[in-house]
């Protein structure tokens, strides 16, 4: 029988409790939902009023991963949904955007990273997040991603815009700043820019293309995550590795005196501690008012 908990007054099915999801730790089901559950009050507001999608591994890591965009089926009614455009093409998608406490018990129960566009679904014409995904290709890791963003957090404070790190919770690091005034095909254009400065001022360790023959040793500077359809992994989401590793908030001090890849490697069990010692450090992003215009 599949257990019923209440949450907030909502009735939430939860089941396969006790399946371990990541083999190397041993971390279960209940785990995972207990980790969402009590992370919540950093992690709603990075979710609130944004359409997710969820990458899904319902048996672990090593089962089967796909992405969900549409609303999945047998998703209770008391769950926010909004239609999402697509190509003019197309007619809106419509997924699902968590807003409270039994919706994201609900989504983690389906076992899933939750990943966000970098717009509010009441404003999908213009982008009020900017991304830098900073991925290593292998010999290369996240100390030298670190280095690239020290650079790339000075370049964006010249132009008024203040960025946050956290980890991807696999290998690299994320940029987000909080933008206002462009659509997302503007800001791609501004943070591809910005990536093409970066691999002339450090042509030794940053790439701005995609091209997999130019990536090993160097930093991939991932600016397309700004355009529309992209989803970037969440703040505070669990990844789909062999261990609990989260996307989490750091500080520019951790950046800058990062020397192994170890130390920028937090699991869920690392996030408790955590927010009782930094709070969110991401919590700039949400103060709509301070949001830098796009040069």
């Amino acid at each position: 029988m599949t257990p019923i908990t209440e949450v907030e007054g909502r009735r939430v099915a939860l089941s396969n409790l006790e399946k371990v999801l990541y083999p190397e730790s041993g971390f279960t089901k209940a785990e995972l939902l207990h980790y969402y559950a009590t992370t919540a009050e950093a992690l709603l507001p990075h979710l609130r009023d944004r359409a997710v999608s969820f990458l899904r591994y319902p048996d672990g890591p090593d089962g089967q991963l796909f992405f969900t965009k549409n609303v999945p089926p047998g998703t209770p009614e008391w769950v926010t949904t909004a239609a999402v455009p697509r190509s003019s093409a197309d007619s809106p998608a419509r997924m699902v955007v968590v807003q409270d406490l039994p919706s994201l018990v609900w989504a983690a129960n389906l076992v899933t990273e939750f990943h966000t566009h970098q717009w509010l679904v009441q404003s999908p014409e213009e982008a009020d997040r900017l991304v830098f995904d900073l991925d290593p290709g292998p010999p290369a890791d996240i100390v030298h991603c670190c280095e690239v963003a020290l650079w790339l957090r000075e370049r964006l404070a010249a132009d008024g815009i203040e960025a946050y790190p956290k980890t991807a919770g696999s290998k690299g690091l994320h940029l987000l700043t909080a933008v206002h005034g462009g659509s997302s095909e503007r800001t791609s254009e501004y943070a591809k820019a910005l990536a093409v400065e970066a691999e002339r001022a450090m042509p030794r360790l940053v790439v701005h293309r995609m091209t997999k023959s130019l990536r090993p040793g160097k930093v991939f500077v991932d600016w397309s995550q700004n355009a529309a359809r992209k989803t970037t992994a969440a703040p505070y989401t669990l990844r789909a590795r062999r261990s609990p590793l989260v996307s989490a908030p750091v500080t520019w001090e951790e950046v800058a005196d990062c020397r192994s890849p170890g130390q920028l490697a937090f699991q869920a069990e690392d996030m408790a501690p955590r927010l009782q010692d930094h709070g969110d450090l991401l919590a700039p992003l949400l103060d709509r008012g301070s949001a830098a215009p796009l040069p």
